[in-house]
């Protein structure tokens, strides 16, 4: 980034509440104000993050939950609002504060707290913190985006999914968090409904899978509990969507991943919704109501990026052929009206690329969209929850790329547990057809394991979709550097998560010219 303070340095002032709790707010006192009432523990257990960030803003999160594993799902806070000191400051020790105020912390919403600060400079660092009862947070760092339409040169990122809390450590978090990021896009997955035995002493909270609000407070508490993860939200503004576990796995719309309808999946599907807004930075306008969540989203990073955030779960059709067996090259996958994202959604996207005007435009995008054929030899087996189940929609996008002659197309994509790179094209089954962009999926944080470098799962697919160039099947995330002349990711693993303290390395650096859709190069 552009000459900031080193990210150790942060790291070592925002370390512990011990050293912040000695750079008192402004103007506050040490002892709790009178209006707050007496609490068991530290209120900020779960950390402090920022995110949504604009060019004069971002907003500003923390939760109270004193003790967030409450099985009745308060964190330890009592039925009653409490208000909470915040400030952002220019400097990450507090000398020059430019913005304060109070905020209410709600028993409605969990205690979370959502400071949309605005007025601020564009493409600038910041500090922030908050204080409750006579307690006082950890610092976290921000920095806004660039001015709208300004000639940005640079920009580095991080993009991530699939942290499943019982199949291993946050590792790679921690590593992310000594990265020198302007923002994190968070793709889906953030916490796991499922619960099985934990192999390595990490079991679920609460037992089984969670069906009520309470439930669900309990096992973002749990997530947010974790040092690295919070580590990971205090060093830079995250930009975040879900995807299915946040709910019920592969679930589709009205429809849960089992096929349920009616009432019952509704409750839990808003209880869900409802408990994913309390935990992360989100604006007041993702507040869920009867409607949904409001997730799909644009980001400008000046002229240099536009992020067009997606929501793959809310609008689409349910899945077609779903089941052991009926996947292989199936016939109502093809069908012409079937939808990943819903018709207002996809005119919104295509409204979105048509206006852009930046270098890149960027799909924050949660489920393959490549054509991938799992199966060896002239059989074809494709998964239906993937763009492959709703191939129509996928080429209704690709027509829309190419009519509204964006140049520079990349897709990042979480899910599948594994690094994948590659070539999307306007026709997959022909190699010669126009490519349209660059996919970049990035592995998993922790689930599905350790993993391997190349397992059989990643020879069939490279073997059988030659529009594929990269494999790797480890955990880790994806680190990205654009300027406007080249896109470059980097594949950055850890070769272990089922204990702590593994180091992390780059697997490969692919890379992507401007004005030449597709991978140009990869550096393994």
């Amino acid at each position: 980034m552009r000459g900031e303070p080193s990210r150790r340095r942060f790291l070592t002032l925002a370390g512990g509440s011990a050293l912040v709790a000695a750079l008192p707010l402004a103007g506050a006192t040490a002892a709790p104000r009178r209006d707050v009432p007496r609490l068991p523990d530290d209120p900020f257990a779960l950390g402090v993050a920022s995110g949504e960030p604009l060019p004069d803003g971002v907003v500003l999160w923390t939760r109270l939950a004193p003790e967030p594993l409450a099985l009745d799902g308060l964190g330890g806070m009592p039925r009653l609002a409490v208000p909470v000191d915040w400030q952002l400051a220019a400097d990450p020790r507090f000398r020059n504060v430019v913005r304060s105020g109070v905020a209410q912390a709600t028993p409605e919403l969990g205690h979370s707290v959502h400071v949309e600060v605005d007025g601020l400079r564009p493409d600038r660092e910041y500090w922030y913190r908050f204080r409750a009862a006579g307690y006082v947070s950890a610092t976290g760092r921000t920095r806004t985006a660039p001015a709208a339409g300004v000639a940005l040169s640079s920009l580095t990122f991080a993009y991530l999914s699939c942290q499943n809390y019982f199949e291993g450590h946050f590792t790679a978090l921690r590593h992310l968090a000594d990265e020198d990021l302007d923002v994190v896009v968070h793709l889906g997955d953030y916490i796991y409904e499922i619960s099985e035995p934990s192999e390595i002493g990490r079991d679920h909270l609460p037992v089984g899978e969670p069906n009520s609000l309470a439930d669900y407070r309990v096992r973002y508490g749990q997530y947010r509990s974790d040092a690295d993860l919070r580590a990971a939200h205090a060093a830079a503004p995250w930009i975040v969507t879900m995807d299915d576990h946040e709910v019920d796995n592969d679930w589709a719309g009205d429809v849960g991943g089992e096929g349920e309808v009616g009432d019952a999946f509704q409750a839990m599907r808003a209880a869900a919704f409802q408990a994913y807004y309390e935990h992360l930075p989100l604006r007041r306008s993702a507040l869920p109501d009867r409607a949904g969540i409001a997730l799909h989203r644009r980001f400008d990073y000046g002229d240099l990026a536009r992020f067009h955030v997606l929501d793959g779960r809310q609008f689409r059709d349910d899945q077609v052929c779903y089941g052991p067996g009926l996947d292989h090259d199936c016939a109502d996958r093809l069908v012409p009206d079937r939808s990943m994202l819903g018709a207002a959604q996809e005119r919104w996207l295509s409204e979105g690329l048509r206006d852009s005007g930046a270098v890149w435009d960027v799909l924050a995008n949660q489920v393959l969209m490549m054509q991938a054929d799992a199966a060896a030899g002239p059989e074809r087996d494709f998964g239906m929850d993937t763009w492959d189940g709703y191939v129509a929609a996928r080429d209704r996008l690709f027509r829309g790329v190419r009519g509204n002659s964006v140049e520079n197309f990349v897709v990042l994509t979480g899910d599948a547990h594994r690094n994948l790179a590659g070539d999307l094209k306007a026709d997959f089954d022909d190699p010669e057809s126009v490519t349209v962009g660059a996919e970049f999926m990035a592995t998993s944080i922790t689930s599905s394991g350790d993993g391997e470098d190349h397992d059989e799962w990643g020879q069939r697919w490279l073997a059988e979709n030659p529009h594929t160039r990269f494999h790797n099947g480890q955990r880790g995330y994806g680190r990205c550097h654009v300027t406007r002349d080249e896109w470059r990711t980097d594949y950055r693993i850890v070769p272990y998560v089922s204990r702590p303290g593994a180091p992390i390395s780059t697997r490969a650096s692919l890379y992507v010219a401007a004005g030449q859709p597709g991978i140009a190069q990869v550096e393994s």
